[in-house]
């Protein structure tokens, strides 16, 4: 099988930018040059590798490829910047992280990467229990996950622990207030989106098996200012929480009661120094902020 890092290129532009048209423009050629190494790949390949839909998408066996395309993109930009100290590129990161970690403790490695000039991040935001399917489709080289079991081709390692703390506003908790709790049956809550299990699994610790009225607020933090205006209750990230405390527009629901997410790192084995200084970058910063 012979593929061209012309051709991987292409199927990568295509992934990223959703058109033939995009990637044409990305990669400085024209549709035609762009279609012509994507029918150069298939045939290569005996198989189809993007769908021709709106936006395009790498096929099953686009995504095999597009992991390797992936792999060679980064490996040959570091290359041609080790063999060329003129060479004034720089090398692309995907990486896939969780809203609640992006707002609290991966904001270090964001001042990490802000450092390095030969480093483009390109962040992926998704749930920790959902981005290792990133991984495994070749979105991205590495992941924040509660995944400990690697996928094919990875390595993986504990990174700690990011608790959440069921949460309301006091006048909420004196409104919902029942004997020496409050009433998780009807008090309404909030929810970061459809993947958010997190308020779920508190209200069944408490016997309730089918949630009260409940909003939907899918950004970090307007989940938090949601909660903070008395929208509903919310399991909120401990880092983010402290500070809501000390002011007292917020306060945990009970004294014990919280959820613990245990973080990984999962990355492609590759011999990286990009990856490899990321990797580095989110140790250091996953061991300042989180629960070990």
């Amino acid at each position: 099988m012979d593929l061209a890092p012309a051709q991987l290129a292409a199927l990568v532009a295509i992934a990223d930018h959703g058109t033939f048209e995009a990637a044409a423009r990305h990669l400085h050629v024209t549709p035609s040059a762009v279609s012509q190494r994507i029918r150069a790949l298939e045939s290569a390949v005996g198989q189809v590798v993007v769908q021709r839909s709106s936006p395009c998408r790498p096929t099953a066996a686009g995504q095999t490829l597009l992991r390797l395309a992936r792999q060679t993109q980064l490996l040959l930009d570091e290359v041609e910047d080790a063999l060329d100290p003129q060479h004034r590129s720089h090398v692309d990161l995907p990486v896939a992280v969780n809203a609640d970690s992006l707002a609290t403790w991966f904001r270090d490695v964001l001042t990490a990467v802000a450092g390095w000039p030969d480093v483009a991040l390109r962040l992926h935001v998704e749930d920790q229990a959902w981005s290792s399917g990133l991984l495994r489709s070749g979105d991205v080289l590495a992941a924040v996950t509660s995944d400990p079991v690697a996928v094919q081709g990875c390595s993986v390692e504990r990174l700690g622990t990011l608790r959440y703390v069921p949460a309301a506003t006091p006048a909420l908790i004196e409104r919902w207030r029942r004997g020496r709790g409050v009433d998780w049956a009807a008090m309404p809550l909030v929810v970061f989106n459809e993947k958010d299990a997190l308020q779920h699994d508190v209200l069944r610790a408490h016997g309730v098996t089918e949630a009260p009225l409940t909003h939907r607020v899918p950004t970090s933090a307007d989940f938090l200012e949601a909660v903070r205006r008395g929208l509903g209750w919310g399991a909120v990230p401990e880092p983010q929480l402290a500070p809501a405390v000390a002011e007292g527009v917020l306060a945990p629901l009970t004294a014990r009661g919280h959820v613990d997410v245990a973080l990984h790192w999962q990355r492609w084995r590759l011999d990286s120094p990009a990856l490899a200084r990321l990797t580095d970058g989110v140790r250091r910063a996953a061991a300042a902020h989180l629960r070990r």
